[in-house]
């Protein structure tokens, strides 16, 4: 079996588990990728959250599940933590692992679209001043938001920026995508919660420039009258799953719940 290793940069613990890693797959008889033409079977994250948002980037481009150890300060996307090596390896040597499937999301400009698990955020260039939004959902003219910014994300996503803007937790098993705004002037400034078919158009109906970002990385930007179209992506995210964590105790666990 071959793993391609996404490791966080910057900090000795992470290269020094990352080590530790590579010397147990290939103690156990799997491989490592060092190169960006092989496919590996698994990628595996060491690190915070954004560094398994790498990771998946990269299992999507291969189309291969993804497992994260958590050497991150909360880690909701990790499957694993640090003292967990030894058994978690032995696991996906024997191929003793399950898959869940995860919505993406999709945001397109022009003829330019990009594919996340996390989320899209559509927010203000000039941190001093509100944008206007003006949101779209299946055809249907919907609100204009005066805000810093718009938030759509995955139940995935929904741990990570939307949470911190208002937005409700959703387990990962629920079809569905999460409209948050971001600090918003408007009258009507609660989350929403729709089905995963859902088509969203946003576009700026101010001369306020906003960038779009889809998992962190930019895609552009949109002046007024400019669109953004966000839709649940054409496939899905494959988390390996060792079992054992229901999506409440991972809430509980992360946030010290008691």
């Amino acid at each position: 079996m071959k793993f391609a290793l996404e490791v966080r940069q910057g900090r000795e613990a992470p290269k020094e588990f990352a080590q530790a890693l590579s010397s147990q797959i290939q103690s156990l008889g799997g491989s490592m990728i060092t190169d960006d033409e092989t496919a590996p079977d698994i990628v595996v994250g060491v690190g915070g959250d954004g560094t398994m948002l790498a990771a998946v980037c990269r299992a999507l481009i291969w189309d291969v599940p993804v497992i994260g150890f958590n050497l991150g300060t909360i880690g909701f996307l990790a499957e694993a933590e640090p003292p967990d090596l030894e058994p978690a390896v032995q696991r996906l040597i024997a191929g003793d692992y399950d898959i869940d499937e995860r919505t993406t999301v999709a945001a397109t400009i022009g003829e330019v679209t990009a594919l996340g698990v996390n989320d899209v955020v559509v927010e203000k260039v000039d941190s001093t001043r509100l944008v206007s939004l003006d949101v779209v959902i299946d055809g249907e003219p919907f609100i204009t938001y005066h805000a810093d910014g718009l938030i759509v994300a995955t139940p995935t996503g929904s741990t990570a920026y939307s949470f911190s803007a208002g937005g409700p937790l959703v387990d990962h098993r629920v079809d569905a995508l999460v409209i948050t705004p971001v600090s918003t002037h408007s009258l009507f400034d609660r989350p929403l919660v729709l089905p995963d078919t859902t088509t969203i158009e946003v576009t700026v109906s101010r001369d306020r420039l906003v960038k779009v970002n889809v998992d962190k990385t930019d895609l552009g930007q949109l002046d007024e009258h400019e669109t953004v179209t966000i839709r649940k992506g054409d496939r899905p995210a494959r988390f390996v799953s060792l079992g054992g964590r229901t999506f409440p105790g991972l809430v509980k666990d992360k946030f010290g719940l008691h």
